[in-house]
């Protein structure tokens, strides 16, 4: 998110080293069914050619459709590769205890690899262990600070779905004042994805973020230069846990503070869907704009409950990290990143039944055969 430099915008390509990958061959089982772990998760168990991978599969939560579809996916393809996936999570979007739990159970258990969807920096210096340790280490959807934290990462450019939100709100304005509202992760922690996709917004609106670091620190109140260019204020800003609840009781006290907010940023879909209860029952028709692009989310945005959201494709980020682990356990090379990048960017797209001049989108029609593939 920055020219000057911000972790979202950081364009310097990832220097990925690798020390010898040692392959050890494992004896050939019989093919196990699905078993729960000792974290709560599941093991796909299975073989390819003799060879059995064993990884770990670590997201934020269970509770959040992104993150199941992740899931989903990647058990998907492990099972299609003989890939022995472990699978854990957090209680919340903020439990990096759990997370770091679950990194010292897999290098405990000599796994190849960890897939991780990070809590926050706090599971950083673990991930680094697993490193020292021998594991291939791989971050989907958010990219760590430092990059180099893992070996690789899979994700949207979480700043760019953000800005693409960002450009279309300033667009559908077309010049009338804005009073927005920032429904955001957390304001107790600082979570990468949390920052870009904020950041992405403001940098769409044509606002300055502030500080590069952390949320909140834009101007209050000023021009936005998007679209055709306006005045705004931001009048009020709460956190959201990424929840349904959440965001109805944040919107609830943003919407007592200020009845008139017509623009509501949300970080995730949830959050934003707990917006809209808000909004409908205090029969305010604000513009309200997401990221995820879930396809249970669609129907929202077809009944305009959600104007646009920015769709990301976790699936893909999974199984192509699962593959990636099977790959480079069986010697048949190693990922790269995307030209110019720090990460593998899979892919961003906005969603919406409103499209504006010069914003690339896709409608809700057509977005219901891509949702989270």
């Amino acid at each position: 998110m920055q020219h000057v430099v911000r972790p979202a915008r950081r364009r310097s390509r990832l220097l990925v080293t690798f020390a010898a990958l040692v392959v050890v061959a494992l004896a050939v089982t019989a093919c196990g069914s699905s078993s729960d772990n000792a974290s709560g998760g599941s093991s796909t168990n299975g073989s390819n050619s003799g060879r059995k991978v064993r990884a770990a599969l670590i997201l934020k939560v269970f509770s959040n459709p992104y993150f199941v579809s992740m899931r989903n996916s990647a058990e998907q393809t492990a099972k299609q590769l003989g890939v022995d996936l472990a699978v854990s999570a957090g209680s919340s979007d903020a439990d990096t205890g759990a997370q770091i739990k679950a990194i010292n159970n897999a290098i405990a258990a000599g796994d190849k690899g960890i897939i991780i969807t990070s809590n926050g920096d706090a599971v950083n210096a673990a991930l680094q262990r697993a490193r020292t340790a021998g594991l291939y280490t791989i971050a989907l959807d958010t990219l760590p600070e430092p990059p180099s934290t893992v070996n690789l990462t899979y994700a949207t450019d979480n700043a760019k779905a953000g800005e693409l939100i960002g450009k279309w709100t300033a667009a559908k304005l077309a010049g009338r004042p804005a009073d927005i509202a920032m429904l955001d992760a957390v304001n107790t922690a600082v979570i990468s994805v949390d920052v870009q996709r904020d950041h992405g917004f403001l940098d769409g609106m044509g606002i300055p973020v502030g500080n590069e670091h952390i949320n909140g620190k834009e101007p209050k109140s000023g021009n936005y230069t998007g679209g055709k260019g306006g005045t705004y204020k931001i009048a009020c800003q709460l956190p959201t846990n990424g929840t349904i609840p959440q965001g109805k009781s944040a919107m609830q006290t943003c919407l007592q503070k200020d009845p008139g907010i017509n623009v509501v940023y949300a970080v995730n879909e949830q959050a934003a869907q707990g917006a809209a209860q808000a909004l409908a029952t205090s029969h305010n028709d604000a513009l309200v704009v997401a990221i995820d692009g879930g396809c249970a989310n669609l129907p929202f945005v077809q009944k305009g409950q959600i104007d646009a959201t920015a769709g990301q494709f976790p699936g893909k980020m999974a199984s192509m990290g699962v593959r990636a682990i099977q790959e480079l356990a069986s010697g048949q090379g190693r990922p790269q990143t995307s030209p110019g990048e720090d990460f593998f960017d899979t892919g961003v797209k906005l969603y919406t039944n409103d499209a504006q001049p010069g914003i690339p989108s896709t409608d809700v029609a057509a977005a219901k055969s891509q949702c989270w593939g």
